[in-house]
């Protein structure tokens, strides 16, 4: 495994927290809702064995700023493009869970860049059939700290659980911050299916058969709408299905990334 280095990166006089780590190919991983870089460490652990991978902190979440204004999911891909531009990251692939997808789908719908593939696990980016106030809540870290109940216990996943917690650890929907709730209340009624069909990469969808937040319904309007895509569901598993079965996520991964490996 590669070092990991921590940097800092101003983007729209924001200060953004990323890590690198690793050679190859670019893989950029965009964590989810309430969350930070710390979930996509397992993923980022395994990929830099072959690939150059970029592990940030979404705007207003870990260590980077908070955003002056509520923002939309078209603000997300732009912040995602942007961040992209700054590190002259071309043709990267892709990995998005929960809100990162969500991002991921905006940005390749939206054809703001070429991208060589693509990875969306239990992705947002479908309205929810259940009012728009339910979902704020189940994407708090109240839902969180059920949710990460189901990890396995090792040190790996006790050190993800509490990292996760760290920034709104007492919190829950009402007490997080004024702008994440207003972000939230405005995204989660932005449906990215009309997008969807435009998206170019080859993308692989990753899900968990029960998870409340994303159901495994939106998976399926997702690999029907998106042109060049494949479904991979995880029997009895929830929102965080990637970490809930990672040993088979991994293997998944590298054989859709095996022609990428040792390409520049």
């Amino acid at each position: 495994m590669y070092k990991v280095i921590d940097l800092n990166i101003k983007i729209n006089d924001y200060n953004i927290n990323y890590e690198v780590a690793g050679e190859g190919k670019p893989v950029v991983l965009v964590h989810g809702w309430l969350t930070n870089l710390d979930t996509m460490r397992p993923l980022q652990n395994h990929l830099s064995k072959n690939f150059k991978v970029y592990n940030l902190d979404v705007i207003g979440f870990g260590k980077s700023d908070l955003p002056k204004k509520p923002l939309s999911s078209e603000d997300f891909a732009d912040f995602l493009n942007d961040f992209l531009d700054a590190l002259n990251i071309e043709n990267p692939i892709l990995i998005g869970h929960s809100n990162g997808g969500r991002m991921i789908i905006n940005l390749a719908g939206r054809n703001l860049r070429k991208i060589n593939k693509i990875v969306l696990i239990d992705s947002a980016g479908i309205v929810p059939k259940r009012k728009p106030k339910y979902y704020a809540k189940v994407y708090t870290f109240k839902a969180l700290k059920n949710i990460t109940k189901l990890f396995p216990n090792t040190e790996m996943f006790r050190n993800i659980r509490e990292r996760m917690l760290g920034k709104f650890g007492s919190s829950d929907y009402k007490n997080s911050p004024e702008v994440l709730r207003k972000t939230m209340s405005i995204i989660v009624n932005e449906d990215q299916k009309g997008v969807m069909p435009n998206i170019k990469a080859p993308t692989l969808i990753i899900w968990g058969e029960n998870d409340t937040a994303t159901p495994l319904e939106d998976a399926k309007i997702m690999e029907k709408l998106i042109p060049d895509s494949g479904l991979v569901v995880y029997k009895g598993r929830s929102h965080f299905s990637y970490l809930e079965e990672l040993p088979n996520v991994l293997v998944v991964l590298d054989e859709f990334l095996k022609d990428d490996i040792g390409r520049s």
